[in-house]
C-alpha cells in the first residue's frame, strides 16, 4: 500500500511539474509574442514619426501659397469664391500637395478658375488655370461621350457582343457586351495600378494593348459582380475606333474636344514635349502625400487609350460637364442612358452608369444627385469631376500628385457655391 501510495504521489507530482512547466512555457511564449508585437508596433510608430518629422511641408505659410487666375470672378459669386479659396488652400496645406487647380461652372458659365501651389517644385512654376494635368481614370467620362455620339448615329449597340467591333478579342465562356464593359461588370481583369504592364509599353491603337490581357480568363460571369476594369475601357476605346472608322484619338479630338472648346485636353505622350504640362509626383511612403513625395517615374499611357490617357484642365472638364448637362454635346435621352445606374443579374444596383460614377450628396441642405468621376493615376486619386444637374453646378479639381483627395475639396467648393446660389448677394 505504501509503495502504491508513493507511486501515486510521484505520478501526481510529475503531472503537476509537467503542467507547471507547460504553463511556464505558454507564459513565456505569450510574453515573447506580446513583446514582439509591441516592439513591432513601436517600430512602426517610430518610423512613421521619423517620416513625419523628415517630411518637408511644401507650403509652410498659407499666405505664401501662390495662385493664378485669368479673370476676376463675377461679383455675385465673390463670397463663394472667397470661401472656395480658403477650402483649396486648406486642402493643399493639410494634404501637403504640390499643386491644385479648380474650376466651377454655374448655369452654363465658368464663374471661377484658379490654380494654387506649384506645377513644378524644382523650378518654382506656379499652377495656372490652363496648366495641364493627368486626369487618370476620369478619362472614361470623355470616352463615354464618344460612345454616346456613336449610339446616336446607330454605329454602336450597347448590348452587342464586343467581338462585333473588336474581333481581336477572343471569345470567352460567356458573351461580353459593350454595356457590360462600360459598366465594369464584364469580368475583364483590371491592370496592376502602379505595377501595370502597359505603363512601359507603347501602343498606336487601342487594339495594340490586347496581347497584354485579352487571353486571360474572365474573373466572373459577366453581370454577376461589379469590378472596376481599365482593360475593359481599352476595349471600349477599340470599339469606338472601329465604329467611327478613324483613329480613336482623332475622333475624340474632332467630335468631343474641339466642338466644346476643350483646347487644353489631349492625349498624354511619353515621346513628345507638351506645353503647360504639370510635373507629376508620387507619395514617398504609405500612399500619403503628408509624408513627402518623389518625382514620378516616366510613364507611357498610350496603351490605356480612353481609360486613362487624357490630360486636361479643370476648366475644360467643367466645359464638358456643362455641355453634358445642357444637351449641347449629346441628346438628353442619351445622357440619361449613360448616367443610369446599372444592375447586376441579381437586381442589385451598382451605383455606376456607363462611364459615370453616380452618388447622392447633401448640397445646400438637401440631397441631390451627383454624376461624375474621380480619376486615379498609379492607384491614387489625381482628379475629380462633379456635375449637379439639378443645381446647375459643375466642379472640377486636379492635382499633380497621386493620392490627393480632390473629391473632398471639390465637394466642399460645390457646397459653397450651392449656398451662395441659395442666398444670392443683393446688388
Amino acid at each position: 500500500m505504501e509503495a502504491s501510495a508513493r507511486t501515486e504521489r510521484f505520478r501526481i507530482a510529475a503531472e503537476e511539474t509537467y503542467v507547471s512547466k507547460s504553463w511556464n512555457r505558454t507564459q513565456t511564449w505569450f510574453t515573447l509574442i506580446v513583446l514582439a508585437v509591441g516592439l513591432g508596433f513601436m517600430a512602426v510608430l517610430g518610423f512613421l514619426g521619423y517620416i513625419s518629422i523628415t517630411a518637408t511641408p511644401l507650403h509652410p505659410n498659407p499666405g505664401d501659397v501662390p495662385s493664378a487666375t485669368r479673370s476676376v470672378p463675377a461679383p455675385q459669386w465673390a463670397d463663394a469664391v472667397a470661401q472656395g479659396r480658403q477650402i483649396v488652400r486648406a486642402g493643399l496645406i493639410e494634404q501637403n500637395l504640390p499643386g491644385l487647380s479648380i474650376a466651377v461652372g454655374v448655369g452654363g458659365d465658368i464663374v471661377w478658375a484658379e490654380g494654387f501651389g506649384w506645377a513644378d517644385l524644382a523650378n518654382r512654376v506656379p499652377v495656372a488655370p490652363d496648366t495641364r494635368f493627368r486626369i487618370g481614370t476620369a478619362s472614361t467620362v470623355l470616352t463615354s461621350a464618344a460612345v454616346g455620339l456613336l449610339l446616336e448615329k446607330g454605329r454602336l449597340q450597347l448590348d452587342e457582343k464586343i467581338q462585333t467591333y473588336v474581333p481581336e478579342f477572343p471569345q470567352k465562356p460567356w458573351p461580353v457586351t459593350l454595356r457590360q464593359l462600360m459598366a465594369h461588370v464584364s469580368g475583364v481583369r483590371n491592370d496592376g495600378a502602379d505595377e501595370g504592364p502597359l505603363l512601359s509599353a507603347e501602343c498606336q491603337r487601342p487594339v495594340d494593348a490586347l496581347p497584354h490581357f485579352a487571353e486571360r480568363p474572365l474573373l466572373f460571369e459577366p453581370g454577376t459582380r461589379f469590378s472596376y476594369s481599365s482593360y475593359g475601357w481599352i476595349l471600349v476605346s477599340a470599339a469606338v475606333e472601329a465604329a467611327a472608322d478613324e483613329p480613336f484619338l482623332a475622333f475624340m479630338r474632332k467630335q468631343v474636344f474641339e466642338p466644346l472648346g476643350m483646347n487644353d485636353t489631349r492625349a498624354d505622350s511619353a515621346t513628345e514635349p507638351i506645353p503647360g504640362l504639370a510635373t507629376f509626383y508620387f507619395p514617398r511612403f504609405a500612399a500619403e502625400p503628408r509624408y513627402g513625395l518623389h518625382l514620378m517615374r516616366e510613364l507611357d499611357y498610350s496603351c490605356y487609350a480612353g481609360s486613362s490617357v487624357f490630360l486636361s484642365t479643370p476648366s475644360d472638364l467643367v466645359r464638358f460637364g456643362m455641355a453634358t448637362n445642357s444637351g449641347t454635346l449629346l441628346q438628353p435621352a442619351t445622357v440619361h442612358v449613360l448616367q443610369t445606374p446599372q444592375r447586376l443579374v441579381s437586381g442589385q444596383e451598382t451605383g455606376y452608369g456607363l462611364g459615370w460614377d453616380l452618388e447622392t450628396e447633401s448640397l445646400a441642405g438637401r440631397h441631390t444627385r451627383l454624376a461624375g468621376h474621380d480619376g486615379d493615376s498609379l492607384g491614387g486619386m489625381v482628379a475629380s469631376l462633379m456635375t449637379f444637374r439639378e443645381d446647375g453646378i459643375v466642379v472640377a479639381v486636379t492635382s499633380n500628385i497621386s493620392y490627393a483627395n480632390t473629391y473632398a475639396v471639390a465637394l466642399k467648393v460645390a457646397q459653397a457655391f450651392a449656398e451662395q446660389a441659395k442666398n444670392p448677394v443683393r446688388q
